[in-house]
Parts: C-alpha cells; structure tokens; sequence
C-alpha cells in the first residue's frame, strides 16, 4: 500500500506561481512514475505531467513550458511548479503514483487562480 499527500494549493493571483508537492509513504520497493492530474467540475481527469524514477519528463502541451515536474526519490515526492498561472488552472490537482502494478491517488489539492 502507498499513500499519497499533497499540499502547497491554495489561492494565486493570474500570473503568479505555486507548488505542489506530494508525498509517497507506505510500502512500496521501488516507485515507478508519478504523475500529476487535475480535474475540474465534471469533468474527468486530465494528465499534466509525469516524471519516471530515472527523470525522464512528459507534459501535456497546454502546460508545457509553464509548468515543470520535478522528483526526489530519496523522499519519495513529486513536485510541479507552476508559474504563469492562469484563472483556466483552476482545477483540484492530483497526485498519482505507481508500484508494482498499481495504482494510487492522493486526494488532491485545490488551487484557485483569481484575482
């Protein structure tokens, strides 16, 4: 079993930046990728970016170049940093992580772009 936690959500002004961070703990012998997802109001999830445990990045193009995905596997967290925030990122972002096969969530943090 793996638990997720996010943090660093919360409210910015359009053009300001924030930063997530999620924490793996429980036990798992090697974390694969993680990812970060958001989700708005009815709507399904969306990638925004992944990190394998050797570094290697994807993004999705709408935050390609604002955001940036970053990992720490000597405490096993994954960060975005997002800069250039726009009232559109409003969404709940979640954490995920894979271990041996499964799947896990954090239970998502909210952040708000407004002014």
């Amino acid at each position: 079993q793996v638990q997720l936690v996010e943090s660093g959500g919360g409210l910015v002004q359009p053009g300001g930046s924030l930063r997530l961070s999620c924490t793996a703990s429980g036990s798992c012998f090697s974390l694969g990728p993680m990812y970060w997802y958001r989700q708005d109001p009815e709507q399904q999830r969306r990638l925004i970016a992944g990190v394998t445990s050797d570094g290697s990045t994807i993004y999705a193009d709408s935050e390609k170049g604002r955001f940036t995905i970053s990992r720490d596997n000597t405490k096993n967290t994954v960060s975005l940093q997002m800069s250039g925030l726009k009232p559109d990122d409003t969404a709940v972002y979640y954490c995920k992580a894979l271990c041996s096969g499964k799947i896990y969530w954090g239970q998502g943090t909210q952040v708000t772009v407004s002014s």
